[in-house]
């Protein structure tokens, strides 16, 4: 099945549900305390070098299912990304309502973001899962993320960075 998304300035209505969907059990662990994360959001929603986005299905049944974020690799001074090419952008994103996991929602939106990116001008797109989330990088494997390096990022944590290979 093909899927195609929208994807829709995150604004500060959003918060609410950023905040329940970074509650939710399966992000435990690979994103921060929610309360900390919607005050890291809502820094910058209104403007800084993160675009912020809200994953939206088409369709008679379109719904908000998920968030992405991205942002130039030197932003923010992160190591893992200092030999991307300048141009590049980093993503981060969570799949956020739980109904939409396992169907392939993810792989499709990350590689339709990722295929927006660099149609926009980015010289490469990155992410930088932790290593042991088996679940994000089959996700980004899928699609079409391919592994780099694994290094420590900024606070000394291990990142598996991954590249977008275009087909």
């Amino acid at each position: 099945m093909l899927h195609e998304y929208r994807f829709q300035r995150a604004r500060r209505d959003d918060l609410a549900m950023l905040e329940h969907w970074l509650a939710e059990p399966h992000l435990a662990g690979w994103w921060g305390d929610p309360d900390r994360e919607i005050v890291l959001i809502d820094e910058e929603i209104d403007g800084g070098p993160t675009d912020m986005r809200i994953v939206w299905t088409t369709g008679p049944n379109a719904a908000p299912f998920a968030f992405v974020q991205d942002y130039p690799v030197q932003a923010y001074g992160a190591p893992q990304y200092a030999d991307a090419p300048h141009a590049a952008r980093a993503l981060d994103t969570f799949l956020g309502d739980p109904a939409y996991l396992g169907q392939g929602h993810a792989k499709a939106y990350l590689r339709q973001r990722a295929r927006e990116l660099i149609a926009g001008g980015a010289g490469g797109v990155f992410v930088d899962p932790d290593p042991r989330n088996k679940r994000a990088i089959a996700a980004y494997g899928a699609a079409g993320f391919r592994q780099v390096k694994t290094v420590p990022c900024e606070d000394g944590d291990p990142v598996l960075v991954m590249e977008y290979c275009p087909h």
